[in-house]
């Protein structure tokens, strides 16, 4: 590890401890303080790579309050407590420390927790540059699209929304008689963004366009990025007339802005606005200045949308680094074959992550409630990996005898213990090369969870009764439908265990709160299952539509597969009639169901959009529009009216 290591903490023999065990270990101090104002002034002479703080300390600033200045000066820091119940744990969370050590410690206790920090913190930088090449991939595709150019740009602006918070987008560059352009985008209530010009600007504001270009004359390029909040807002906008209207139009609070020079020395600026004047950190200027080059294409292709000049000759962003460091996926997660079905908000964005994180050799940690998917997530990160050639080993932790999980995780030799009258080789040395999930993590005793930990740290095992070194070189991701907060709080999960599985975590959505992908479910396994049956039931009536969509489903996809499995068995023809459903749920479908046809589950959708669209008068966005009835985006209601093949025009 390059840097040194400061050392937070009023008790002086504890520091003294942790300075001893981190020299002897190697590693350099930068120094001890017993409080916060000390530290922060070691921190400005001698900048440290790593902090370890105690949470109580002397004076009135804790901990917890160093930590946020850390995490503005990006320095990953370590928590040292005598205190590691639920409200400690969780006020130590929201600060996002890299460890958490309990008092007393023990010398290997800190080499441990540290060496999972820097697992983690490289890790995490990692993990940050993917999202980063996964936005530049995306805005790059969006780029060279076919539609127009105001619908590349909200695409663009709701692409960088998912990584930084902004309520209004202005884009500002010189012509070439050095005048100033002006071209915004608005969110609105449905977190699409509306484009407005310089002529709709000047109808929000009840001035003219002339009025509009005098206060704009006077703007000032920053020389870098910046961000401005507060009363450094408010000094700002008096100094810019043209920002003062713009933010009292729209009432913003603060603004994080970048320059970029683009190819003939032509500058662009481009502003983030936040109605909430504490909304930018140092963080997000360093997420800005990392992507200098993206934002030098997306302002050079504006301007030639813009003046209808030819697109001047810039570095790819490709040409850079990231070419490097992001293997090509070949596989689409918009296939079924993964089993991963649903294209609601919710799933979407799982599916985003995952493929994110599935070519990276990270540890993913999958949670959610039983029966959400997790073992097919699991399923689809190896298939999208480089590893997708090598085996994927699924172990149930819950599903082992304690008394056999050592030998199933790690193999044993033969006569290692009295059954043993073979070799057997465990799941890891199986999984050499490919992939382990371990299921139901939070079920693995607490004496396998530290066998279980080292091999993680230090990528080998022996199995059980020999003394053979055998290298692992295994991708983990662990599952699980407990909340391992909780489990660390309460003793009966490793906190470094904990934290060195946690990465890149995956949260599942309960199939309660994505029930706009019912429908699409049902018809993939009406097909699948009835295949596997030998049956032929293609359809469903009105009122099983009805019944699926009313139910609160505690057992989520799985509950929903072994429904739909029953009713085919049970069902003669081609159409399901019937499905095993509490009777409160049945009968209020059936009052739902009226005589009409049997139709198919995406003629039913339809219909049912387009009932909720009228009773909206047509109306998409907005409050009372039919996206915020139906729980949807309005750009997914969009996009499904669009499959439907449902047109916005409507008679009352």
């Amino acid at each position: 590890m390059n840097g040194k290591i400061l050392i937070v903490e009023d008790e002086f023999i504890i520091a003294e401890d942790l300075r001893k065990i981190l020299e002897k270990a190697g590693y350099e101090i930068s120094g001890i303080a017993p409080s916060v104002p000390k530290a922060l002034e070691i921190i400005k002479l001698k900048r440290p790579a790593w902090v370890f703080v105690d949470i109580q300390l002397t004076g009135k600033l804790t901990g917890l309050d160093l930590a946020a200045s850390l995490n503005e000066l990006e320095i990953p820091f370590i928590y040292v407590s005598a205190n590691s119940n639920q409200s400690v744990l969780e006020l130590a969370k929201a600060t996002k420390p890299y460890g958490f050590m309990v008092k007393p410690f023990r010398e290997k206790d800190v080499l441990v927790a540290l060496d999972i920090a820097i697992y983690r913190h490289e890790n995490n930088l990692e993990a940050k540059l993917i999202k980063e090449v996964a936005l530049q991939s995306e805005v790059l595709q969006v780029i060279e699209n076919s539609s127009d150019w105001q619908s590349k740009m909200s695409a663009i602006m709701a692409a960088f929304h998912r990584h930084i918070p902004f309520d209004y987008f202005a884009v500002c560059w010189e012509d070439e008689n050095h005048g100033k352009n002006e071209m915004a985008f608005l969110k609105d209530d449905g977190g699409s963004f509306e484009f407005l010009s310089v002529e709709d600007l000047a109808v929000r504001v009840g001035k003219t366009e002339q009025e509009l270009y005098a206060a704009k004359a006077g703007g000032v390029f920053p020389e870098a990025a910046i961000y401005f909040g507060g009363n450094d807002f408010e000094q700002m906008l008096n100094q810019n007339p043209f920002r003062k209207i713009i933010a009292r139009e729209f009432e913003l609070g603060s603004v994080l802005m970048q320059p970029v020079e683009l190819p003939k020395k032509r500058k662009f600026l481009c502003s983030f606005y936040n109605r909430d004047s504490h909304a930018f950190k140092q963080e997000h200027v360093a997420w800005l200045e990392r992507l200098q080059l993206l934002l030098i294409q997306v302002g050079d292709k504006l301007l030639s949308y813009h003046t209808n000049a030819p697109v001047a000759e810039v570095q790819h962003v490709s040409d850079t680094v990231y070419e490097v460091l992001v293997p090509e996926i070949e596989t689409s997660l918009k296939s079924e074959e993964f089993g991963l079905v649903g294209s609601s908000d919710a799933f979407d964005n799982i599916k985003e992550q995952l493929s994110v994180v599935a070519p990276f050799d990270i540890s993913v940690l999958i949670l959610g409630e039983s029966g959400t998917g997790k073992e097919r997530v699991a399923q689809a990160i190896h298939r999208l990996s480089d590893r997708k050639a090598k085996p994927l080993v699924k172990v149930n932790c819950a599903a082992i005898p304690d008394a056999l999980m050592e030998s199933e995780l790690f193999g044993h030799e033969k006569g290692a213990f009295t059954s043993a009258i073979n070799r057997r080789i465990g799941k890891f040395e199986e999984a050499i090369g490919g992939t382990i999930f371990l299921d139901e993590i939070g079920e693995l005793p607490l004496d396998l969870q530290v066998k279980l930990l080292c091999v993680l740290q230090e990528k080998e095992i022996v199995r059980v009764g020999g003394n053979q070194i055998i290298k692992t070189d295994v991708r983990v991701i662990a599952a699980t439908n407990r909340n391992l907060e909780k489990e660390v709080a309460e003793g009966r999960f490793r906190l470094d265990l904990y934290y060195r599985l946690n990465v890149f975590p995956l949260t599942l959505p309960p199939l309660r709160k994505r029930k706009e992908d019912i429908a699409e479910l049902s018809a993939h396994f009406l097909k699948t299952l009835s295949k596997k049956m030998g049956k032929n039931v293609t359809s469903m009536t009105d009122q099983v539509g009805y019944a699926l969509q009313a139910y609160e489903w505690p057992g989520n996809i799985r509950e929903l597969e072994n429904i739909i499995e029953r009713g085919i068995l049970l069902t003669s023809g081609s159409v399901l009639t019937r499905v095993d459903l509490p009777e409160k749920t049945l009968q209020e479908a059936a009052a739902n169901a009226s005589d009409t046809p049997i139709k198919t589950f995406k003629e039913m959708e339809k219909d049912y959009i387009f009932s909720v669209l009228k009773k909206c008068g047509g109306r998409i966005g907005g409050p009372g529009g039919a996206a915020e009835m139906l729980d949807l985006a309005p750009t997914t209601l969009i996009s499904k009216m669009n499959k439907l093949g449902i047109v916005k025009k409507f008679t009352t």
